[in-house]
């Protein structure tokens, strides 16, 4: 698969351009360049650590939203088996970009749930580009309901930029639909193990995202904001993305550091799309062994520790305004 780079691997895609050029030309002519060769593939390593080892959290960001990067129904191919695609919310619509259904992991039958981007313009169109409708979340609801009723935990992939805003999505209650996955998550009585693939864009992600176990892969972001809205509220000026990215504190290592997330899923160097069959191999392991701590929880105990884990988030402090102005005169 021709693989477009990123901006910042313009070095690495120059250097491996002069190494095919090196090497045609050793077959050409039968002149031995082996050294030549080698010294430019040592170049060519010490490169790529030195690019993807530091990355930035702009970077990252980049590599979440790459076109040849892994979506959802990949991993649903490469980690599930037996899907079968459940549709529509029985109150207005199927929604596209919210694939669900009921899916075999390991030994495991789950209720699987999804975002689905798209390849091209005319998959886009159909899913959306990846932004749910308040169909899709109360679809999802309906299937979570339906995992409590016959005992199936719930395996949520998220891929999306941001809930749908359109005057659409607002008129069939786009916030109520999320604000009801949240509430009905926290206290729905089956296991939920919930995996960030790419993108995890805010309210959009999160209608999906109330879980047991949080995981995310090495260069997916999960953010109350994308990066762009950030800098155009901020700077009034969405070129400052990269500035407000490494505000955000949005990479899963940072997210690891807070306690947002349990566990970073490794991807291969250059990203998921670098290696999808051995970054799904490694999402299937993590998914599998997330459910195996939580399958044999008792429900009571499960749901105690899931309030628990959502309540120890956001920890703050309340002072005085006595306090406040002392501070601030540097007292």
């Amino acid at each position: 698969m021709n693989i477009p780079p990123l901006p910042f691997e313009k070095p690495v895609v120059e250097l491996e351009a002069k190494l095919d050029e090196l090497r045609r030309q050793s077959g050409e002519s039968k002149i031995d360049l082996s050294s030549e060769i080698s010294k430019l593939e040592r170049r060519l390593q010490e490169s790529r650590r030195e690019i993807y080892q530091h990355l930035t959290p702009w970077q990252r960001v980049q590599i979440a939203r790459h076109t040849c990067r892994p979506f959802a129904l990949d991993y649903v191919e490469a980690c599930f088996s037996d899907f079968v695609e459940l549709h529509g919310d029985r109150l207005f619509g199927d929604d596209e970009s919210m694939p669900c259904g009921l899916a075999t992991i390991g030994p495991y039958r789950v209720v699987l749930l999804a975002n689905q981007k798209g390849r091209d313009l005319k998959e886009n169109l159909r899913r959306n580009f990846g932004s749910a409708h308040p169909e899709g979340y109360r679809k999802a609801l309906r299937l979570m309901r339906l995992a409590a009723k016959f005992g199936l935990p719930v395996v949520a992939l998220i891929d999306i930029p941001g809930a749908y805003p359109g005057i659409g999505a607002e008129e069939r209650h786009i916030a109520e639909s999320i604000a009801v996955n949240l509430r009905e998550m926290a206290v729905l009585p089956t296991p939920i193990v919930a995996v960030v693939i790419g993108e995890g864009g805010s309210g959009g992600a999160l209608g999906i995202g109330v879980a047991d176990r949080v995981l995310i892969l090495e260069n997916a972001y999960y953010s109350v904001i994308s990066p762009e809205a950030c800098s155009a509220i901020l700077w009034r000026d969405r070129k400052h993305a990269a500035e407000a990215a490494e505000a955000l504190r949005l990479t899963a290592a940072d997210l690891k550091e807070f306690g947002l997330v349990d566990e970073i899923i490794p991807e291969p160097e250059g990203g998921a799309h670098r290696n999808p069959a051995l970054t799904a191999e490694w999402v299937k392991t993590a998914i599998l062994r997330a459910l195996d701590d939580l399958i044999p929880i008792p429900i009571e105990k499960l749901l105690d520790a899931r309030y628990e884990k959502y309540r120890a988030h956001g920890v703050f402090e309340q002072v005085s305004s006595t306090e406040v102005t002392t501070a601030s005169e540097g007292g």
